[in-house]
């Protein structure tokens, strides 16, 4: 089972890796260049955590990586769209960036405490980085 656990951690660091790499980090950087997006983001990221931690069963025994990458892919799937499908807007157009794009620069932002990549823009975020 410690085995099962360990590949599923893997795989979904390697997810969330290519997500920031194709999404995060170029996204979060122009959400920060436009005044109240990164507060949007910031929310979007909240709720999310919260979710993760309050409204999935499980959580307290599954790593947060796996869960980030999983709600990450859910959204994705439930538009019909992968990695690829995801492209960030930095022409100017933040301030009517769509709810999935926010929902997922929301996603970014807790991977990149997760990855331990940086530190992230919002507060506390108990438990997301670990199993138990």
């Amino acid at each position: 089972m410690a085995l099962v656990q360990a590949l599923a951690e893997w795989r979904s660091q390697r997810w969330l890796a290519r997500l920031m790499d194709q999404f995060g980090t170029p996204g979060l950087a122009a959400a920060l260049t436009v005044p109240g997006v990164a507060a949007v983001v910031d929310q979007h990221a909240a709720a999310v955590r919260d979710i993760l931690l309050l409204g999935v069963e499980g959580s307290a025994v599954t790593a947060g990586v796996v869960l980030l990458a999983a709600y990450a892919r859910g959204l994705l799937d439930q538009v019909g769209t992968d990695l690829a499908g995801v492209a960030v807007d930095v022409a100017g157009r933040w301030p009517q960036a769509d709810w999935l794009t926010l929902r997922l620069l929301g996603v970014c932002e807790l991977a990149r405490s997760v990855l331990g990549t940086a530190r992230p823009l919002c507060s506390a975020e108990p438990g997301m980085g670990q199993a138990g």
